[in-house]
């Protein structure tokens, strides 16, 4: 019981650092603080909400733009993938990437070359704006569209498990590994990644990501508010 209050306290305190949600909330927030926390405190600190769908099109969050550095001539996704090789490509004229290998970590493979991968936005886009995106200015929706600030929130993956999760939430997908390594990570990206943008979650995902949290007790969330 004690355990449990105590749980409770740090995700109450945790929900309260976090920035307002609304659509202009950046404009007089303090400099974002990182935050680390057990991933069951950093559930619990999600707020609930019902999904909608409602006006949902995919190109209200446009992607990819320049990137991180708008003078190397690589938009985001080619940023993604050189940050994220584990055998680093090439890189030639017009950001064309030539060799390198790439670990997948929701099936668990290496993969090469570059073309074949896919980058998944950890909260999928359409589940982005049933959990709040709705609301955002066009500006907002293209920065989480092409973040490079949090490295969990976009994910070099094979493009066979990234289209099948396709537009779920954990409550009706998770990585087909099925390694409890793999399963503690995605459940630590998916929740720093809602945190971080101020997105809720409807009560099945909590649910499941609680349920998640339970085997992985040593299990710590990073993520930092997004601006």
């Amino acid at each position: 019981m004690i355990m449990k209050w105590a749980a409770t306290a740090a995700a109450a305190a945790l929900a309260l650092s976090l920035p307002a949600t609304t659509a202009h909330a950046a404009e007089a927030a303090p400099a974002a603080v990182p935050q680390i926390v057990p991933i069951g405190v950093a559930v619990s600190a999600l707020q609930l909400a019902t999904e909608d769908r409602t006006g949902y099109q995919r190109t209200s969050f446009r992607h990819w733009n320049a990137g991180a550095n708008v003078s190397d001539g690589c938009n985001t996704r080619a940023e993604v993938l050189i940050a994220e090789a584990v055998e680093a490509p090439e890189v030639g004229p017009g950001c064309t990437l030539t060799g390198g290998v790439w670990w997948s970590y929701y099936d668990e493979r290496p993969v090469t070359p570059a073309g074949a991968l896919d980058i998944d936005h950890m909260v999928p886009l359409a589940e982005v704006w049933d959990s709040g995106a709705s609301a955002w200015t066009a500006a907002r929706r293209g920065a989480y569209a092409n973040v490079l600030g949090q490295g969990t929130s976009l994910v070099a993956v094979t493009a066979r498990s990234n289209r099948s999760k396709s537009d779920q939430d954990p409550a009706q997908w998770l990585p087909p590994s099925g390694s409890q390594e793999v399963l503690c990570r995605y459940g630590a990206e998916r929740t720093a990644t809602k945190l971080r943008w101020g997105l809720a979650v409807d009560g099945l995902e909590r649910e499941r990501l609680l349920d998640i949290a339970v085997g992985c007790g040593g299990t710590q969330v990073e993520f930092t508010p997004a601006p």
